[in-house]
């Protein structure tokens, strides 16, 4: 059994509870822990078991209780649940501590959706886990091939969700991925999707884009994927149109860009994906928006076809790049994007972005 406690200055070194029992009675042990006094108030702690191999003991949690012994002050907590919480699976636990006066923070489910394209045929040979990071800690590193949802797999594609629970992040920073294997194997990992299970928005996407080759010279990989852009939503363009509105803004400072998306003609060029861009100009970029509503087709991405969009934001100066994907939702995922043209209204400028692939 091993603990990791976290305050509002730092975390602490996991904490092994061998050879540290105090005092033992009948379904309860009581351990003496000395923590760093520069930790600052304590506000989550991880519990779970180190290492399960060549192990099939499992380890059931009734009730959690902590005492500072110097001040008194007393946590507890019901937990009732078993460790692991399935066969192979998650070993960790986390909750908030809660001290009087204090506000504390809350459990959330987060949904983590792997995009790849061999994982789910080499699942069997390795260990791979993820530790997310955010401005309220992380989740330390946490299974991402057991108890598989929502897998899909296409010809040249793949996804998978994994859910956690974890004391709530706030705003996502990265994550580091941790990749192992006892024989020769080699991961395609595409991209993460990271968000709340209960929120459509915000998504956090994390571009990996790399093959992780594990061998007998290297039988470990760890990676740190920093986000790379968070998908806000339908939201950010409402406040945009709701500054129209407002008291003391300035309009004139909002243009109308129309954009023009090409989808290649040839054998499975449309997607049924949700389709993202972002704009990028010499004064400044913009948010990320949600290309849904096609002015041409209800169903917009389609072989051969060219879709229409329009989308007001802030003026940004002569474009000179774009960023577009899309989230890899869907049996017909994949995409081949020929180009994309972008009227700029305030300049009356046209500009082209090759893509063809």
């Amino acid at each position: 059994l091993v603990m990791v406690f976290y305050g509002s200055n730092g975390k602490s070194n996991p904490v092994s509870m061998e050879n540290k029992v105090e005092h033992q009675a009948k379904n309860q042990i009581t351990y003496d822990i000395h923590l760093p006094s520069d930790l600052g108030m304590l506000y989550k702690v991880r519990l779970g078991l180190q290492s399960l191999e060549n192990s099939i003991s499992q380890l059931s949690l009734r009730h959690f209780k902590m005492q500072n012994t110097s001040t008194l002050d007393t946590f507890s907590l019901t937990i009732n649940k078993t460790l692991p919480l399935s066969l192979n699976g998650d070993r960790w636990i986390e909750f908030p501590v809660e001290w009087p006066l204090k506000e504390a923070l809350s459990v959330v489910t987060y949904h983590l959706t792997v995009f790849s394209r061999n994982i789910l045929s080499e699942r069997n040979l390795v260990h791979m886990t993820a530790c997310i990071y955010g401005t309220h800690g992380d989740t330390g590193d946490r299974s991402l091939l057991w108890s598989l949802q929502n897998v899909q797999q296409g010809e040249d594609n793949e996804s998978f969700l994994v859910i956690m629970d974890a004391v709530e992040l706030g705003e996502l920073d990265k994550v580091v991925l941790l990749i192992s294997s006892r024989t020769d194997c080699k991961l395609d990992i595409k991209k993460l999707h990271l968000k709340e299970a209960v929120k459509e928005h915000p998504i956090y996407v994390f571009e990996v884009n790399e093959a992780f080759s594990v061998d007998a010279n290297k039988p470990e990989i760890q990676r740190e994927i920093p986000v790379s852009f968070v998908i806000r939503g339908d939201k950010q363009k409402n406040d945009i149109d709701n500054d129209l509105h407002k008291e003391g803004s300035q309009p004139r400072n909002l243009t109308e860009y129309t954009i023009k998306v090409y989808t290649g003609d040839k054998r499975g060029a449309g997607t049924d994906a949700n389709v993202h861009i972002i704009l990028f100009g010499n004064e400044d970029k913009s948010e990320v928006f949600q290309l849904s509503q096609s002015l041409e087709h209800q169903d917009p991405f389609e072989r051969g076809k060219v879709d229409t969009f329009k989308i007001k934001t802030k003026k940004l100066g002569s474009l000179h790049s774009i960023e577009i994907g899309h989230d890899g939702k869907g049996f017909a995922s994949g995409w081949f994007l020929e180009k994309v043209e972008i009227t700029d209204a305030s300049r009356n400028s046209v500009y082209c972005f090759n893509c063809n692939r």
